[in-house]
């Protein structure tokens, strides 16, 4: 794992771009280059909308191999504040003020044990998977000034942010970022700012203005089960709150439909069952899976991510 000094020495080496890879949470990670003008625009769009300057504090508790946790970096390098290194671990605890803090979902839990946690902390960014309606609420409650991010490698970290509190799933473009749709409806990010100025993307949206949107799936997830589409993300979001463990929602071949919902969980089997009755006594006979699979462990990216596999 790279160091906070490794990628600062990259960052002042002269060159004009900074080599990254992708998570691998949606394909084979691949390297890229990421020109280093496209990340101080990122980075100084986020110190604005959040306040940052010389006197402020960002805590870093991700690894710096990824897009987040380098980010933040360059957030601390361009507004000259303290960087607070903090161990990569889902064990994540705040003994001292911190402004702007970036997180995953996993660390979120150990966040929360504080009853303090809000006192300590200006803002919370929360990215690299979709976050449960219980961490959301729990955030919320916990009075948290929380925002979910949309955003990629590709763009240097989020050119959206969601914010908790409002109470709504609706993403706005950080300054300078429009949005637009192509004929999947799916997401189109403008950005003349930026070097890649336009990117297509694979993630099903309702756009409500250019400058905002709901977040609905990947396009690669859509499951046409009967001619009804479903996004697996957001099937996900409906059996979270019955689901106790890890799991991941796919489509398994079917004779008569095409395709049927299916559920890949870590768990063992006498556990299913269980699951199977508990949804169907509570999930439209429509959205509910056809079947339940147990695995002993589930298939996840190098930073965590669990890894989709569709069936059959």
């Amino acid at each position: 794992m790279a160091t906070i000094d490794d990628f600062i020495k990259q960052w002042r080496d002269g060159n004009d771009y900074i080599v990254a890879h992708t998570s691998g949470s949606t394909g084979r990670p691949k390297e890229i280059r990421l020109l280093k003008s496209d990340m101080v625009a990122s980075a100084m769009a986020t110190n604005n909308f959040f306040g940052i300057d010389s006197r402020s504090v960002i805590g870093l508790p991700l690894s710096v191999d990824y897009i987040a946790g380098k980010m933040a970096v360059v957030r601390s390098l361009l507004a000259g504040c303290r960087l607070l290194e903090m161990p990569v671990s889902n064990e994540l605890h705040i003994d001292s003020h911190i402004d702007l803090l970036s997180v995953v979902p996993s660390q979120i839990d150990s966040l929360l044990t504080d009853p303090c946690v809000a006192d300590r902390l200006g803002a919370v960014i929360v990215g690299g998977a979709a976050l449960s309606p219980g961490k959301r609420t729990a955030l919320t409650d916990a009075g948290v000034r929380a925002f979910a991010s949309y955003g990629m490698t590709e763009t240097c970290s989020h050119v959206a942010l969601c914010d908790m509190s409002v109470g709504n799933d609706v993403y706005k473009a950080m300054p300078g970022i429009t949005f637009s749709v192509d004929d999947r409806d799916c997401l189109v990010i403008e950005a003349p700012a930026f070097s890649f100025r336009r990117l297509v993307t694979n993630d099903i949206v309702d756009l409500v203005d250019l400058s905002s949107f709901i977040w609905r799936g990947r396009y690669d997830n859509v499951i046409n089960t009967g001619g009804i589409k479903y996004a697996a993300e957001e099937l996900e979001v409906l059996y979270s709150i019955y689901i106790p463990v890890p799991f991941y929602v796919t489509s398994i071949p079917d004779d008569k439909w095409g395709e049927a919902i299916a559920v890949v969980v870590e768990c063992d089997e006498v556990e299913v069952d269980g699951l199977m009755r508990t949804l169907r006594s509570v999930v439209d006979h429509l959205r509910c899976p056809k079947k339940i699979i147990a695995v002993d462990s589930l298939e996840r990216t190098s930073n965590g991510k669990i890894r989709r596999n569709r069936l059959g």
